[in-house]
């Protein structure tokens, strides 16, 4: 497996889809996610540490495996189905961590299944963003990052990123809802969502 960064948010050319892209250690290869406008919130709000008045669903499941004694040990994403990226989280009890011979970092895949309490289906968006507030590790398949991985430039991520940006700074709540129930009338020209297609 490969544990890969989020490198940003970027939006697709012809469709304007945002795009949350994971970065391999390497900073070599990146793997492009279609997202929704919300869940682009979202991941930026974590990445941004911006304070919101109100708890958004991922504040509120971090505060809740916590209520619960409960940590997100990595995120997971496995498998490309039909075109749409496949995700578990990971999950154990915090106090896995106080047991004997317990160490931050996980030796052996055998030493991680034993302490693994629970594997949660999840959409790769909810978990990136999960994974952004609770500062757990994302992991991808090698397979997975082979083939849906792309050449990193870095030039062109900045100007992306800055033009989604600008494009978030100049939409009106009442224009994103408007998309959003675009989206979901099923008009065909939306690009799927968590769907490694270009």
């Amino acid at each position: 497996m490969v544990e890969m960064s989020v490198a940003g948010i970027a939006l697709d050319a012809s469709s304007r889809s945002p795009i949350v892209l994971l970065r391999d250690p390497s900073r070599r290869r990146q793997v492009p996610i279609w997202i929704d406008q919300a869940q682009a919130h979202n991941i930026m709000a974590g990445l941004n540490g911006t304070p919101q008045p109100r708890p958004l669903s991922h504040d509120l499941m971090a505060a809740l495996l916590e209520a619960g004694g409960l940590q997100l040990e990595r995120v997971i994403i496995h498998a490309i189905e039909d075109s749409t990226f496949r995700a578990v989280l990971r999950l154990r009890h915090e106090q896995d961590d106080a047991q004997p011979g317990a160490q931050g970092a996980i030796d052996t895949e055998a030493e991680s299944e034993a302490e693994c309490l629970a594997e949660i289906d999840a959409r790769p968006s909810d978990a990136i963003a999960l994974a952004i507030r609770t500062g757990s590790s994302i992991w991808m398949l090698e397979e997975v990052v082979a083939e849906a991985s792309i050449a990193v430039d870095a030039e062109a991520d900045a100007e992306d990123q800055d033009e989604f940006r600008r494009f978030l700074d100049q939409v009106s709540p009442a224009a994103l809802v408007r998309h959003l129930k675009s989206r979901d009338s099923g008009n065909p020209n939306d690009a799927p969502t968590d769907s490694p297609e270009v």
